[in-house]
């Protein structure tokens, strides 16, 4: 079983979405020891024993993350599919990067696509949400 279908079968948790199921679109992407991944490509088994972040693991007691309120603030959520992958890919940047150029920002989204927008808000809610966390 996949950890994909593995979170959202077993676990309940929907957050992760399930798009292509070979690794190309970055719906399914969470963090893995701190790390992203494409949940459809690992086995359940093989995260045995890692720390393991999905969209639902970001903000415990019901506060938003930085990211989540910036997207939510820039219009960057548009139909929200990509969302949860888009925000986990931007917490692992804005983890070893505090102030990321733009295009270090699209670099680290770059393995996530989104078919509503032209990237322009979610890149700004990104950058707002770095400027917010260093405040």
């Amino acid at each position: 079983m996949s950890l994909l279908d593995f979170l959202r079968e077993e676990l309940s948790l929907k957050g992760t979405k399930k798009g292509c199921d070979s690794g190309q679109c970055g719906v399914c992407t969470i963090l893995m020891d701190g790390k992203t991944i494409d949940a459809c490509l690992v086995l359940a088994i093989q995260a045995d024993g890692k720390e393991i972040l999905t969209i639902e693991g970001l903000s415990p007691g019901g506060r938003l993350h930085p990211l989540q309120e910036a997207f939510v603030e820039e219009g960057a959520v548009q139909c929200g599919f990509c969302t949860p992958g888009m925000i986990l890919s931007a917490k692992a940047l804005l983890d070893e990067k505090k102030d990321p150029s733009e295009e270090e920002i699209r670099e680290a989204l770059s393995g996530n696509l989104c078919r509503c927008t032209g990237y322009v808000k979610i890149i700004k809610a990104v950058q707002k949400a770095a400027a917010m966390m260093r405040a």
